[in-house]
């Protein structure tokens, strides 16, 4: 998708389609009231008559629309001015985008982004509207034999601003949107492909072609490495599987020399069996997203590398295939993690915390600023939070506020739950320093306790994103969340306004 920022009166546009916003009851919006005075009211008088009220989702395309220069326009209804906030807004472009492409208009002028939004700029604005273009436009139809084809698909958008003293601050939130669409549009290629192609070593092989595209660096330790460096957690997970284990590390080093890196650590399952302790059919298929992690790890690195971010970011993936077999870790195993703590595996399928903790404890020689796991952990936080926010824990109250503040910006919400002493005691192991499972209750909690005791040494935090990373149902899909939280953290720790 091309997009290009102008300022000037929409009834000069020269375009396929123009597209303004109504809200209800039959008010235009600053924009459609100038197309209107320019058009001799034919716009409102269509309003009057009925033909649109402005309710959200709605929308009525005009032609031949006296006094402009474009070829349609296409009004988008916008609900009740007093409740239009950052969620009306992204479904308002949602819906032009989907209906732009769907009557074939080839390019077309938006003027949702001079819509005021409460305790939002200009930069949001552009910004949030070019994720929603991409999250709107985004198809996965690489294994169809057959194309769901679009007769004359939506390749350029321009997006208008009020003044020209606009244009730089919008040019660059642009950049911004785009580079994290790219980013996402990654994470959710990855966590779309199957399990047979998206293996630990195809994973590592996008590093590596990250790095031929981007300024970063990359190595991948093999199992030898692994060996080597102590790694019995992460590696017991591996055992059953005929894949080979990885272990990414990604680069990107656009801050001070010597700085203190960011650290992102992302969960691999490249399938998650649940290995002796096997999961249930149904649905097993959606186990293929439990890389989703990894994937997010991923996407962040190719968007701050794009927007050539100043900062220092280390990206680390551990990544496996958790599957049952001859060799595979059984319950009661007990095994060493790279830190020296003992695990007794009580369930197989608790494994993204066993390669997890090893990746942590890695983490510990850079001397991190900080460190965020992003991981597919507990189906225990679907229960809790559902499929809206991902679930974050910190031992650094500090660090939760800004990853909360990252995600209200980014609209890719998190929320906060505790990470209370209390519930470490269902981790007690009476053969090793702990268990790896807590039993039922406090499911999610209990998982991050268990992260928590490799996490000492920095401040730390953990996002659970098993109900946010992707979708179920006719809309099956990865979601590509959460690069928009990662890199609005990111951006915000430039000093790079995001708000």
């Amino acid at each position: 998708m091309e997009f290009s920022i102008k300022s000037g009166s929409p009834e000069k546009q020269r375009s396929a389609c123009v597209v303004i916003g109504v809200f209800e009851p039959r008010k235009l919006s600053l924009p459609g009231d100038v197309i209107n005075q320019a058009a001799d009211n034919y716009v409102t008088n269509l309003l009057r008559r009925g033909d649109m009220e402005g309710k959200p989702g709605s929308t009525l395309l005009l032609h031949n629309v006296p006094g402009t220069l474009c070829d349609r326009v296409l009004l988008v209804g916008l609900g009740k001015e007093k409740d239009f906030r950052d969620k009306e807004f992204r479904d308002a472009v949602a819906t032009a985008t989907r209906t732009l492409n769907e009557i074939g208009a080839f390019d077309a002028c938006l003027t949702l982004t001079e819509l005021p939004v409460k305790k939002r700029d200009l930069s949001w604005r552009i910004r949030q509207t070019v994720l929603m273009v991409g999250e709107a436009l985004y198809r996965f139809d690489r294994f169809k034999s057959k194309k769901d084809e679009v007769r004359r698909p939506l390749r350029k958008i321009t997006l208008t601003v009020e003044s020209r003293s606009d244009l730089t601050a919008a040019e660059a939130a642009r950049s911004q949107g785009q580079a994290i669409v790219a980013g996402m549009n990654l994470a959710k290629d990855l966590g779309n492909l199957p399990g047979n192609i998206c293996t630990p070593t195809y994973l590592a092989e996008q590093a590596l072609e990250l790095r031929k595209a981007h300024s970063l660096k990359v190595e991948v330790l093999e199992r030898a490495d692994m060996e080597k460096l102590g790694m019995g957690s992460l590696l017991s997970v591996t055992r059953g599987s005929h894949q080979p284990p990885k272990f990414i590390v990604l680069r990107h080093d656009g801050g001070k020399k010597g700085g203190k890196p960011v650290v992102l650590v992302g969960k691999g399952i490249t399938f998650d069996s649940g290995g002796i302790s096997l999961k249930p059919g149904p649905e097993m298929d959606e186990m293929k997203y439990d890389m989703s992690g990894a994937a997010s790890v991923l996407g962040t690195m190719k968007a701050i590398a794009l927007m050539a971010l100043p900062a220092n970011v280390v990206g680390l993936i551990p990544t496996v295939e958790n599957m049952p077999g001859g060799n595979a870790s059984r319950p009661g195993d007990i095994v060493t993690s790279m830190s020296g703590q003992t695990i007794e595996i009580l369930n197989t399928d608790a494994e993204g915390r066993l390669i997890l903790c090893d990746a942590l404890t890695y983490a510990e020689r850079y001397e991190p600023a900080c460190v965020i796991d992003i991981a597919t952990l507990t189906g225990a936080c679907v229960i809790a939070l559902g499929h809206v926010a991902s679930g974050l824990f910190a031992n650094d109250d500090a660090l939760a506020r800004e990853i909360l503040h990252a995600g209200q910006n980014a609209y890719d919400r998190a929320w906060q739950l505790p990470l209370w002493d209390d519930y470490q005691e269902q981790l007690k192991s009476p053969f090793a320093d702990m268990a790896n499972i807590g039993g039922r209750p406090a499911g999610t909690v209990t998982a991050a306790c268990f992260l928590s005791r490799f996490a000492k040494k920095f401040h730390w935090a953990h996002l659970d994103v098993a109900g946010t990373a992707w979708k179920s149902g006719e809309k099956k899909g990865s979601t590509g969340r959460p690069v928009p939280l990662l890199t609005h953290f990111l951006l915000a720790r430039t000093g790079a306004n995001v708000e």
